[in-house]
């Protein structure tokens, strides 16, 4: 199969995103009933948004599914998901931990997500899908194809096409979708559009944005794919590689390490940028950049990636206030961006953030729910008469989405918010395998210089028992 679409070409596949699956609608759930989920990744984020879902009382855990066994929640896991309950509001009680572990014990467990949803899908309203981001598209759409809403974790998928389908397929299947960006129901948010509301923050020319601590495979010396390990008995490999291109077994695919790989994840950028350029991306109405430079490769590898990058996506004027400019990404240790003549002595560049030059302003934040300052502190004190106070409360990201399935909100990172952001990041993800310079169309969605370039927006062709996801 030809799998370097024409736009031509894409724009039918898009329409008409997983025809196959007949259209079901969504359950229409009333006021006082708690939303059948799905958990599909039981392990690290997965048990840690299973949590946070549970927590709000708003979801009823029906269903679990990996395609490991070893990482199902039991009781016996306890003390694992204790110790990995980031990203939720917990206290020293082990009450949370008992009540869901003791609950998912009793509920019925799958590794083949199609399986599931073969055998149960009647009874799930939502899932929320927490796998490699290789397997973020065949889940997502399988589950919309059958009405169910879905919460993917960041990015959205693991190629630009995918993320165009499945705006398609949020479309056509009119369900509740949610990203997994955490940040994105936060205050930071709404800080920043009181901001740009208010002219507090204007005419930006230039971002920093960065992410410096260390990653899995920084230090790894690959010279081709592992070779084969003994298979867990726990594993069904096959499922767990999916659509993506078939390796055999190694350890150095699972646990988190995927994210290091190209066939399968979307290094520091697709993980962290979907944080840490959030609000710069939507309330700048940033879009697709039409030009991306590779300023540095450290050991750059044909099937990991890079030790360190940086990399400058250049976008054109969106309103009088909204200017052309361009987006510096840095990665990997001691890659930090220049620090800023406006940062007060004393104060240290964190590890993870952005900083925004603006023509009159400079603004400090962080990554997730952090909030911006503007530097030096005395510039801040000075427009304190001006700025914007932050009294609105709303939903944290999970409640948001589970009463999105309600019909009582709306999501706030829908596919069509989150996807051209997880885009952006997957541009820069080609750009980290190439290097050199691309010139993007946002028009046609297509690279105008570079051939190769255009075949990694699709990306290679799924496996023959994984194609009907994709017609």
């Amino acid at each position: 199969m030809d799998y370097s679409l024409t736009r031509r070409d894409f724009i039918k596949a898009s329409v008409a995103a997983s025809s196959l699956f007949s259209i079901l609608p969504a359950k229409v759930l009333g006021a006082n009933e708690r939303v059948n989920l799905a958990v599909i990744g039981t392990q690290n984020q997965g048990r840690r948004d299973a949590l946070w879902m549970y927590k709000t009382g708003l979801a009823n855990i029906v269903a679990q599914c990996d395609v490991d066994r070893a990482n199902w929640i039991q009781k016996d896991l306890l003390a694992k998901s204790k110790n990995d309950s980031n990203n939720v509001n917990t206290s020293n009680s082990d009450e949370p931990y008992c009540e869901l572990s003791e609950k998912l014990d009793n509920v019925p467990k799958f590794q083949d997500f199609r399986k599931m949803f073969d055998k149960m899908g009647n009874q799930i309203d939502a899932v929320c899908i927490a796998v490699p981001d290789h397997s973020h598209f065949p889940i997502a759409m399988l589950a919309m194809s059958l009405g169910k809403h879905v919460y993917v974790e960041k990015p959205l998928a693991n190629t630009f096409r995918e993320v165009e389908l499945l705006m398609a397929a949020e479309k056509k299947y009119q369900v509740a979708a949610q990203m997994g960006n955490q940040g994105h129901s936060g205050n930071n948010p709404l800080q920043f559009q009181a901001w740009v509301d208010a002219g507090i923050i204007k005419n930006v020319r230039h971002v920093d944005a960065y992410m410096n601590l260390p990653r899995r495979w920084h230090g790894w010396d690959i010279p081709g794919y592992p070779e084969g390990e003994k298979l867990p008995e726990s594993i069904d490999w096959d499922t767990w590689v999916g659509v993506a291109p078939y390796h055999e077994y190694s350890e150095k695919y699972v646990d988190g390490n995927w994210r290091g790989w190209y066939d399968y994840g979307n290094g520091t950028l697709g993980d962290w940028g979907p944080h840490i350029l959030d609000t710069i991306h939507r309330y700048l109405k940033l879009g697709l950049p039409t030009e991306i430079n590779v300023v540095k490769l450290d050991k750059p590898n044909p099937y990991i990636f890079p030790a360190a990058s940086t990399i400058t996506f250049d976008f054109p004027a969106r309103s009088e206030t909204m200017p052309t400019m361009d987006i510096t990404w840095y990665d990997g240790i001691d890659n930090l961006p220049p620090r800023p003549n406006e940062l007060e002595k004393g104060r240290t560049m964190d590890k993870c953030g952005k900083i925004i030059y603006s023509d009159d302003l400079v603004f400090k934040g962080g990554s997730h729910n952090s909030i911006l300052r503007i530097i030096p502190e005395e510039k801040m004190r000075a427009l304190n008469d001006r700025i914007p106070r932050i009294t609105e409360k709303q939903s944290d990201h999970a409640t948001n989405f589970l009463l999105a399935c309600k019909g009582q909100e709306k999501t706030r990172s829908s596919f069509d918010v989150a996807g051209p952001l997880s885009q952006l990041c997957l541009l820069g993800v080609i750009a980290q395998r190439l290097g050199g310079k691309l010139i993007f169309d946002p028009e046609t969605k297509l690279f105008k210089n570079n051939k190769t370039a255009n075949e990694l927006l699709t990306g290679p062709p799924p496996r023959k028992e994984w194609q009907e996801f994709y017609k």
